[in-house]
């Protein structure tokens, strides 16, 4: 089922990527299969992100990160050499592909390997200092204290 979220987009400022996560939410049954992907914690803070991309090389494949976007694209480079048998069966997918994953505030890409056919990409959220929460310290006898004081200076 699709919601028609137009009415939204023209009484709201800023809220387009929300609006756009809603719209892409809810074409569930049209998203792409291919290649198959896991993403696990690894850690409080930490977090991959596996794509199968076997039959790819590293100089095919491309990771992008923009505005809170994680794009991973790959695309075979065309073969000019002949192969010396016939191919029968074709069951690894080779055809070219694009992931796109919306991170988090404050999730940085580390790092990306591929391994055994695996293309891994380790993801870490770091909250700024000024984000994270702080304990307040109760110092109402200082305030009073300080308030005397300045009185007394005047």
């Amino acid at each position: 089922m699709r919601f028609d979220l137009t009415p939204f987009y023209r009484s709201t400022v800023g809220f387009d990527r929300l609006f756009n996560m809603l719209d892409q939410a809810g074409g569930v049954d049209s998203a792409p299969s291919y290649p198959p992907y896991n993403i696990e914690r690894t850690g409080e803070n930490a977090y991959r992100i596996s794509v199968a991309v076997a039959g790819f090389a590293e100089n095919e494949l491309n990771i992008e990160v923009k505005e809170n976007t994680l794009t991973i694209r790959g695309e075979k480079q065309s073969k000019t050499e002949e192969k010396a048998g016939q191919v029968l069966y074709q069951g690894i997918a080779a055809r070219a592909f694009e992931r796109v994953f919306q991170l988090a505030d404050f999730v940085q890409v580390k790092g990306a390997k591929l391994e055994n056919g695996l293309l891994h990409v380790d993801l870490v959220r770091e909250i700024p200092e000024a984000k994270k929460p702080r304990q307040i310290p109760i110092g109402g006898s200082r305030v009073i204290e300080a308030q005397v004081e300045t009185k007394n200076a005047a």
